[in-house]
């Protein structure tokens, strides 16, 4: 399997990287790079695309709406927890498409559009729709 990694400068605070699971024609994972935000959030985010990848799409799920949840409490500048929460909503968009979940699934990679215009999310969204016939 290729790999990509992008990194996603989003400040000193907190920086992203973008895996790719994959080639082009498959979903991409968003990870926070190690010790570049507070090791809550960190692990649940990194937990979540982990599990994704290791098919373990219940535990991704619930995992990343902590990360969504320790996101709404972070203390950060806005722009940084918005695109870091498209991040996480596009990964359990991710997780929730994989388990057949695919109402769920679109919503999340909609709502993670709407918070933040990344090529990344943009790829999951147009990925869901071929893949759903959309």
């Amino acid at each position: 399997m290729k790999t990509l990694i992008k990194t996603i400068a989003l400040g000193s605070l907190l920086t992203c990287s973008a895996a790719a699971m994959a080639d082009q024609s498959d979903y991409k994972l968003m990870v926070i790079e190690a010790q570049t935000a507070p090791q809550p959030l960190e692990q649940s985010f990194n937990s979540c695309a982990l599990n994704v990848k290791s098919k373990n799409y219940a535990e991704a799920e619930q995992i990343c709406t902590k990360a969504i949840a320790l996101l709404q409490d972070a203390d950060a500048p806005k722009f940084k927890v918005r695109q870091l929460t498209s991040f996480a909503l596009s990964n359990r968009g991710v997780a929730r498409l994989k388990a057949k979940n695919e109402t769920a699934g679109l919503a999340d990679l909609y709502e993670a559009k709407q918070l933040s215009n990344n090529d990344m999310i943009s790829h999951n969204l147009t990925r869901a729709k071929e893949e759903l016939a959309l």
